[in-house]
């Protein structure tokens, strides 16, 4: 695994950062439009033979991976940059690709950094216009006319409209120029073929980079601007759409990564996962600057604000290749219809989500313990309630080391890295054995050993390990919801023992547990994060009573009393009023990375089925451009999931600053099996209304089940405020 900037791509980006924050400045970029072309910036690329990077070097280039010339447009679009950067990246490499002496004579024309080659994104039609990005100051298109790759010098410059985003664009009419062919044969259309989807994934690059600029633009205004005596960074209705945005346009770098893995290996999503990222990336540009904008208000709309130069471009440079929506019908046609697509080679591609070998070997351990003991017919997989709980599955598996692999050897696991522990863990949920009590044992395990007594400790973490024994969360009451800090259950002081009096609200998987972690108020008197203490309470003591709660997601949880319970000092975790140190450990495990997109996976998979024999309108109800976008779109929401889940972890693994990763993984991930179950059910209904464990009733499922995702574990708005706080430095929005 490896989710950080390569060591040999950080030059990369070291020196296109300081390239373009000299060279397109805001005043340079407003300078350049209305046309949208800085010739100076133009002449400095070439200096930097950066339109040469994709060229191979038996062309005389710099012969770089698809991965580098990434991370330089990302550099492009924080900057605005106004030069047709992208198109002549693209269009040098299929020059270098074909060869012969016309390529290779234009190759070194462009060397003189007054030529501009650029490329037309669609394949041309003699007297058929269309706009073309750069072709305003273009002295050259690169096209593609049935099977015939040429180059055409138009007669006079092109017209260059009044646009949007001032991205040089013009009015290409083919055929009235001279042509200058390059090849023509079904290999030149797959050149071609494979440039556009190598343009595509630029232009996501630099779409994102766009997108992360303007973000923390606005952050920073709503950090200084004050309204109603304080900084409107305070107000959740500020801070709160900049944290969805950052962690979308985390989506965006991510899914074009996901994108370079996939060429890189050969997949047969790879096709689908470059339209994606382009139609995440176009999308994520939009909503996130239109946000923005929003934050510098009325400031926001001047032309003296800079935000509005993003706000244009984040619109215009997607479109010019038409609406970005398409492309989600496209990835669907790629990846359930079968379609093909001509990719390019990417080169060297080091990024990697994948678990390294030695995870592997504990991962089919897992796979096969789970699957000697799991019955598909008794047990409940794909359940994701305590009630699918089952004893003999948590019991093969404490036995075997696996309910935590990354605990010692001595409390019951394998010592297992973090890499490995996570391809185990992953094993539970493609079989799709829940487990949940290992989640709420695992929160009490890891918090004892960090502040548990030696005595607590030799009582209760073999057990764990083992799978003898559970624990459930006490934490929420009735008054309280998300704010645990505001408990009320008390505990009072009485020689060695604790007396405790109080409620807890949604003690899910108590009726499992041998042991609550019990979070109480030990001192009224101070502030109320400060005056808390956490205890682990045996449940068999006198005055604990547990009922039963259920809900409509076919889930019990529970309420649980406590009256004058006697808990000896044994129990108490970290120091006296010392909670706060505890929940905040819990938490930061609580909210790591999410794994809902095994679920929208499943989804997806019953939906699939189905649609395979479904007619609607006479036609296969899976070829309907509908279905396929939406399915397309719930697909690319699943590794957007996967990626920022793998993000989280790696930022653990790698030691690397955690800036609210396991926060931004659980948001987007449970919003997105909240938004995707309900479009899903839209979308088969009325089969998707029956209950059932099979076929479309996965989909009912899934979508009672989504409704508390973005409840437990963490509330979405608590995690919002902790990303705006952490991620982009906005003041505190909590009370």
């Amino acid at each position: 695994m490896l989710l950080s900037l390569p060591q040999d791509s950080q030059p990369v980006q070291e020196m296109f950062e300081r390239f373009f924050a000299t060279e397109s400045t805001t005043a340079r970029v407003r300078a350049a439009e209305p046309v949208g072309f800085d010739p100076a910036l133009w002449k400095g690329l070439v200096a930097l033979d950066a339109p040469f990077m994709r060229l191979s070097e038996e062309a005389g280039g710099g012969g770089m991976s698809l991965f580098d010339a990434t991370v330089m447009m990302e550099q492009a679009g924080r900057r605005l940059a106004a030069a047709p950067l992208a198109e002549s990246l693209v269009a040098l490499r299929i020059l270098g690709e074909v060869g012969g002496e016309t390529a290779r004579e234009w190759i070194n024309k462009v060397r003189d950094g007054e030529t501009v080659l650029t490329l037309a994104l669609k394949p041309v039609t003699d007297g058929k216009t269309q706009l073309v990005p750069g072709g305003a100051v273009a002295t050259a298109v690169l096209v593609l006319d049935g099977d015939q790759l040429a180059i055409e010098l138009p007669a006079a410059p092109l017209e260059a409209p009044s646009s949007l985003g001032g991205n040089a664009l013009g009015q290409f009419t083919p055929g009235q120029g001279t042509r200058l062919p390059l090849a023509s044969n079904a290999d030149a259309a797959a050149i071609y073929g494979a440039g556009i989807e190598e343009w595509k994934l630029l232009t996501a690059a630099a779409l994102g980079g766009l997108a992360d600029e303007a973000v923390k633009m606005a952050s920073a205004y709503a950090t200084e601007r004050e309204a109603f005596g304080q900084p409107i960074g305070t107000y959740q209705g500020i801070s709160h759409p900049l944290a969805n945005d950052i962690i979308d346009v985390d989506g965006v770098k991510l899914l074009v990564w996901s994108a370079l893995r996939d060429l890189a290996d050969g997949t047969e999503t790879a096709g689908a996962t470059v339209s994606e990222a382009f139609w995440w990336a176009a999308k994520t540009a939009t909503n996130s600057v239109a946000h923005a904008l929003h934050t510098f208000g009325g400031y926001g709309l001047t032309n003296e604000y800079d935000i509005q130069l993003y706000h244009r471009r984040a619109k215009s440079w997607a479109q010019a290749l038409g609406n970005p929506e398409s492309e989600l019908v496209r990835a669907g046609r790629r990846l359930y219809l079968g379609e093909a697509a001509h990719l390019p080679d990417p080169g060297l591609v080091e990024i990697s989500f994948e678990t390294p070998d030695t995870g592997r070997e504990l991962a089919d351990e897992t796979r096969a313990v789970l699957t000697a003991v799991i019955d598909p017919a008794r047990h409940h997989l794909h359940d994701h309630s305590f009630e699918a709980f089952s004893w003999d599955v948590h019991h093969a598996l404490g036995k075997a080391g696996l309910i935590f692999p990354h605990w010692p050897e001595k409390w019951g696991g394998r010592g297992a890295d973090a890499d490995s522990t996570r391809a185990s863990y992953a094993e539970w949920s493609k079989i799709g054995w829940a487990g949940l009590p290992r989640g709420t044992t695992g929160l009490g395990g890891n918090m004892i050993q960090k502040f548990g007594s030696p005595a607590l400790q030799d009582e209760v973490l073999l057990r764990m390990g083992r799978g003898e024994i559970t624990s459930c969360l006490g934490y929420t009451e009735p008054s309280g919801g998300s704010d645990v800090f505001a408990a009320k259950t008390r505990a009072v002081r009485d020689g060695d023992d604790w007396i405790i009096n109080g409620q807890k609200m949604f003690t899910s998987g108590a009726e499992w547990a041998g042991y609550v972690l019990l979070l109480t108020r030990t001192d009224p008197d101070l502030p109320k994060h400060k005056g808390l203490t956490m205890f682990l309470v045996p449940l068999n003591l006198p005055g604990i009573e547990i009922h039963p709660v259920h809900t409509f997601m076919d889930e019990r949880t529970n309420a649980t009393f406590y009256a004058d319970v006697r808990v000896p000092d044994l129990y108490r975790i970290g120091e006296v009023n010392g909670g706060l140190k505890c929940m905040a450990s819990a938490l930061s495990e609580e909210q790591g990375g999410a794994h809902y997109h095994y679920q929208l996976h499943d989804m997806l998979n019953a939906i699939t089925e189905w649609a395979k024999d479904e007619e609607r309108d006479g036609m296969p109800f899976l070829e309907h451009p509908g279905t396929l976008a939406t399915l397309a779109r719930t697909h690319a929401h699943a590794r957007i999931s996967e990626g920022l889940s793998a993000r989280a972890l790696w930022t653990s693994i790698a030691k690397e600053p955690d800036l609210a990763y396991g926060p931004a993984s659980k948001i987007f991930s449970t919003q997105a099996f909240i938004d995707l179950s309900a479009e899903l059910l839209d979308l088969a209904s009325p089969g998707t209304l029956l209950r059932g464990t099979t076929g479309l009733s996965v989909v009912e499922k899934g979508y009672r089940h989504s409704t508390a995702t973005s409840i437990y574990g963490g509330s979405s708005e608590v995690l919002r405020s902790m990303i705006a706080e952490r991620r982009l430095g906005m003041p505190r929005s909590r009370g």
